[in-house]
């Protein structure tokens, strides 16, 4: 394993373990972006289960979007990540940014995924 990934691996790990510790049974929402899309979960970890899913790679998605790799991407999916999870009854969250920074497409997820309803 390269140095690129194993520092990669570590900040995961560190970000998840904090997350454990202050979680009090919320659900966690769970972002994942590569260079075409951008994909978010709610997953209840206690019962080990996917709550609601939304990704840039979904068909009606991928006709409205430009891309799945931009700013206005991440707020479309964010905003459909909030509607969907609150449908499913949560409303706390508490947010995952996995090893990525909170800037840019993870952050316009974050807000928009609070304008449409969930709180964390």
């Amino acid at each position: 394993m390269s140095a690129t990934k194993s520092n990669v691996n570590r900040r995961k790990f560190r970000v998840r373990k904090k997350l454990r510790r202050v979680s009090d049974g919320r659900p966690r929402l769970s972002v994942h972006r590569s260079s075409k899309h951008i994909y978010a979960q709610v997953i209840d970890d206690d019962g080990g289960r996917t709550v609601a899913a939304a990704s840039s790679l979904e068909k009606d998605l991928r006709k409205s979007l430009k891309t799945g790799a931009d700013v206005a991407a991440a707020e479309v999916v964010g905003k459909l990540i909030g509607t969907r999870a609150i449908e499913a009854g949560v409303k706390d969250v508490i947010f995952d940014r996995g090893a990525y920074v909170y800037h840019g497409r993870v952050k316009a997820l974050a807000d928009a995924a609070r304008e449409a309803g969930l709180k964390f």
